[in-house]
């Protein structure tokens, strides 16, 4: 009886434990430089359509059904998707734009499961010719979910997707 009740006590200690140790927050971002001047390269990144030609999302599932509400590249516009399991289905709102500076929206998943996210694109004056892109993520784990973040690194899972759109978008912006 004594061991049984050791072993219900060791667990829940375990279980505690695992609790407070869970990532409670999240971030990913990646940089890249683009030779284009800054406001050129902003006037492109602030319309969520455009992201179509470089998200690394829209090629994994090119079908997806899309709707958008409001006008591209102003605070409000909402852009929905509903897409296969690599994508899912969820909706990006922008939220704050400032010229030249950062575009910052928020992301709503509903499937595969139900997150919320803050993104931004934030570009950063290098000369005249040259522009940097910082793309990037965060957010905030609840339970029981972050006890899976215990297991899964976000950074890795996202980073290489975020790696290969800030390519393709130098490769279309640089042509």
């Amino acid at each position: 009886m004594y061991i049984l009740l050791y072993i219900l006590i060791s667990l829940i200690v375990i279980f505690v434990f695992l609790v407070l140790i869970a990532p409670k927050k999240y971030h990913v971002s990646r940089v890249i430089e683009i030779e284009k001047p800054i406001s050129e390269v902003f006037k492109y990144l602030k319309l969520i359509k455009n992201q179509d030609e470089w998200s690394p999302w829209k090629k994994k599932d090119p079908d997806m059904s899309q709707k958008f509400v409001g006008k591209d590249g102003e605070v409000g516009f909402l852009s929905k998707w509903e897409g296969n399991k690599d994508v899912g289905s969820g909706e990006q709102e922008i939220k704050r734009i400032v010229k030249d500076d950062i575009i910052e929206s928020e992301l709503r998943f509903f499937k595969p499961w139900k997150s919320q996210s803050d993104a931004y694109l934030k570009v950063e004056y290098l000369g005249d010719e040259r522009t940097k892109v910082v793309w990037g993520f965060s957010g905030k784990n609840k339970f029981p979910f972050s006890l899976f973040m215990l297991f899964f690194n976000m950074d890795k899972a996202v980073g290489k997707d975020f790696e290969d759109g800030l390519s393709t978008l130098k490769h279309i912006l640089e042509k």
